[in-house]
């Protein structure tokens, strides 16, 4: 029997390994470092089995799915580089990729690191909130690296439908930043810019789902977070200078009173979300698989 060992059995991990059970010929494996996450993680029967050595599992390991935080992920990498089997698949489900993929190109030849970013989670992290349904029609983003073979972009197509993603996009990991620095990261530094408000407590009673939307990502986990923001400076910085730049065009057209200006521009944003919208309604926002 072959083996997919997933390393780090938190939200994500938690939830790869029990919705890979049952894949092909595969025993999956969870590593956890916890004596707390390996009971929960057993009662749930997260896995086919369970360990506390991660490295003591690579020699044998076909494929290697790495659910750390970036910089757990990266010194995995370093540290295990030569324990991995050759010709074995690794990939991981970090939310920045140049960093990581630059990580991996360290790793021997042979050992294929296949960069991934599983578009699924919630609010609230670890083993208890894992569920084997999380990645149900949501979005799988691969960045293959130069080395990337035809069998294990196969393979991992294959994991992503028994997973039952709704979708497969491949780019690259410089194009992956780009776009989760706007589609992912910015909406959690306006989440926790807006939970720094002073009126936060006080507001109690008045929001209502829109300011629940905005704001329902800000419980996040700083130390992770705070990795993600900075591994990925260039472009979120940029994409923030920009939201900055268009919040004081609105601030100006609101102090000075001018409806022409700011109707203008609401139904220009109007516009655009509306046609996005129509767009998913009508399956354009699918993206081609490998």
């Amino acid at each position: 029997m072959k083996k997919i060992l997933v390393v780090g059995l938190g939200l994500i991990g938690g939830s790869l390994a029990m919705a890979l059970q049952g894949f092909e010929d595969f025993e999956v494996v969870g590593a956890v470092r916890s004596q707390a996450t390996f009971d929960k993680a057993a009662a749930r029967q997260a896995a086919d089995r369970l360990t506390f050595d991660p490295a003591g599992e690579l020699p044998e390991a076909d494929v290697v799915v790495l659910c750390q935080d970036p910089a757990g992920i990266i010194a995995f990498l370093d540290e295990h580089r030569d324990r991995f089997k050759p010709g074995c698949l690794i990939w991981d489900v970090c939310g920045v990729k140049t960093a990581v993929m630059e990580a991996a190109k360290r790793l021997p030849q042979g050992v294929d690191f296949i960069g991934c970013h599983p578009m699924a989670g919630k609010e609230v992290s670890g083993i208890d909130n894992a569920e084997s349904t999380l990645f149900r029609n949501t979005h799988f983003i691969v960045t293959p690296g130069p080395g990337a073979t035809q069998e294990h972009l196969d393979l991992l197509r294959r994991m992503a439908d028994w997973c039952r993603f709704g979708d497969v996009t491949v780019t690259t990991p410089e194009r992956h930043d780009q776009m989760i620095a706007y589609t992912s990261q910015l909406m959690h530094v306006i989440a926790v810019s807006v939970c720094d408000n002073d009126e936060l407590f006080s507001c109690m009673g008045f929001e209502g789902g829109s300011f629940r939307d905005c704001t329902r990502v800000a419980a996040l986990d700083p130390a992770m977070w705070t990795q993600l923001f900075t591994l990925n400076a260039p472009a979120l910085s940029g994409i923030v200078a920009q939201l900055e730049q268009r919040i004081r065009q609105y601030r100006l057209a609101i102090e000075a009173g001018d409806q022409e200006a700011l109707r203008a521009m609401l139904a220009h944003a109007s516009g655009r979300k509306k046609q996005i919208n129509l767009e998913r309604v009508r399956g354009d926002d699918v993206r081609p698989a490998f």
